[in-house]
């Protein structure tokens, strides 16, 4: 089962008929035009392929190639593809990607601060497990920092790799995203800790409407991110009503990493290094961790595994 065909035009029309609505009802509408537009270079441009090796790779190839041709790269050029040969995600983990699943990258061109842009991997992932929802997968949550679970089995990985432009030297964040949507047929060496959603719903997800409100959520969250930036710069506080860094709090709500006994590491599968209680998320992201010797830390790279 392929994507059929994604367009900027699509993407855009189902921001304004479904995602500003949805958002006009907890946020005054000109405050959530203001954030949309914000994040509107989501999709500014769509590459649709059959089969791609790897999304990663293919959006290098894409910034190399405008860069040696002097023409500048778009911030939110899209590569999606109905499968990859040679996905893989962190570190040398293989990532199945056959067909039924949303398999892409974007390129995102690094205009915000170095602050704002440790939250990205979170605006990412609380775009995922709001796509989700929306599909009906009440039980999804995140695990720091952006692993997305149904009932403690992973339905979506988000990648996130930094590039520099061979001849601009510009700075670019690459995102890449798997999810497994209809998808069922797992490798025996993932089959018990991998899940799809058509698995979880006991029905076929329609590929497009999933991929536009996926698009339509990240759309939402980036604009915040730099909504929530422009208005610490501008006026010295966050936006009106908001105690806390909106991107933050909203993936407190749909985690529960927070209070739980986890084992941490960098490469945590092979190279664990110690078990703590989580006792919080930093406004940058960081993971706050209490460990067994009562003493406290900050982690802002590696991954955790429940205990």
């Amino acid at each position: 089962m392929s994507i059929p065909p994604l367009t900027p035009d699509l993407l855009r029309r189902y921001i304004k008929e479904v995602e500003l609505p949805e958002r006009s009802a907890s946020v005054p509408q000109p405050e959530a035009e203001t954030i949309l537009r914000k994040g509107g270079f989501v999709g500014s441009s769509i590459e649709h392929r059959a089969v791609m090796g790897r999304a990663m790779d293919q959006a290098r190839t894409h910034i190399n190639r405008r860069e040696r041709d002097n023409v500048s790269v778009s911030s939110g050029a899209l590569f999606l593809a109905d499968q990859l040969s040679s996905s893989k995600g962190r570190f040398i983990r293989q990532w199945h990607a056959p067909l039924g699943g949303l398999w892409g990258a974007m390129v995102y061109v690094s205009t915000v601060l170095p602050q704002t842009r440790l939250l990205l991997p979170f605006a990412v992932g609380v775009a995922c497990c709001e796509a989700l929802h929306r599909t009906g997968v009440d039980s999804a949550e995140l695990r720091w920092v952006n692993d997305v679970l149904i009932d403690g089995r992973k339905v979506a990985g988000i990648l996130m790799e930094g590039f520099c432009g061979a001849v601009s030297k510009e700075e670019y964040t690459l995102i890449g995203f798997g999810i497994n949507l209809n998808n069922s047929d797992f490798p025996a060496e993932i089959r018990e800790v991998a899940v799809c959603v058509k698995e979880y719903l006991g029905r076929p997800v329609d590929l497009q409407t999933f991929a536009c409100c996926f698009l339509a959520k990240l759309t939402w969250n980036i604009g915040l991110l730099v909504h929530v930036e422009d208005c610490l710069l501008s006026a010295g506080n966050l936006p009106a009503g908001q105690p806390d860094h909106p991107i933050v709090a909203r993936w407190c709500l749909l985690s529960k990493t927070i209070g739980r006994r986890v084992l941490f590491g960098f490469d945590v599968e092979t190279s664990p290094q110690y078990q703590a209680i989580v006792t919080g998320i930093s406004e940058t992201g960081g993971l706050r961790l209490k460990l067994d010797d009562g003493s406290e830390t900050v982690e802002h790279s590696g991954e955790i595994r429940y205990l």
